[in-house]
């Protein structure tokens, strides 16, 4: 399968960490090759950043709809949350069941969930 090559001004569905849905993003910024390194989310404003295709920075929109972190809850990629220490965040991995990897800005911390 051939990876999409996109450009800038061009419109595509992605999950948006502050809408926490799939909503249109526009690009706004690409490699020579095609690969999205900044996106605006149309509904929100939220820009997130790209590297490789992985996400590594998020801006906050004018919505503040994430929820408070809580590690009873269990979260899923893509979701927002607020974190009393590090602030806004994004979680970007879920693994071994009980952990999360979540994007504060440009850091990336480890956090526990689900923990009943």
């Amino acid at each position: 399968m051939k990876a999409e090559k996109y450009e800038v001004g061009q419109e595509t569905e992605m999950l948006c960490s502050d809408c926490d849905r799939d909503t249109q993003h526009e690009v706004l910024s690409v490699t020579k090759l095609g690969k999205i390194t900044k996106a605006s989310c149309t509904g929100c404003g939220t820009e997130s950043t790209f590297v490789r295709g992985v996400k590594t920075a998020v801006s906050g929109g004018r919505k503040t709809s994430a929820a408070p972190y809580d590690r009873n809850r269990k979260y899923r990629k893509g979701q927002a949350m607020i974190h009393d220490t590090f602030g806004r965040g994004e979680v970007t991995a879920v693994y071994e069941s009980q952990k999360i990897d979540v994007l504060f800005g440009d850091t990336t911390r480890k956090l526990i969930h689900s923990q009943q």
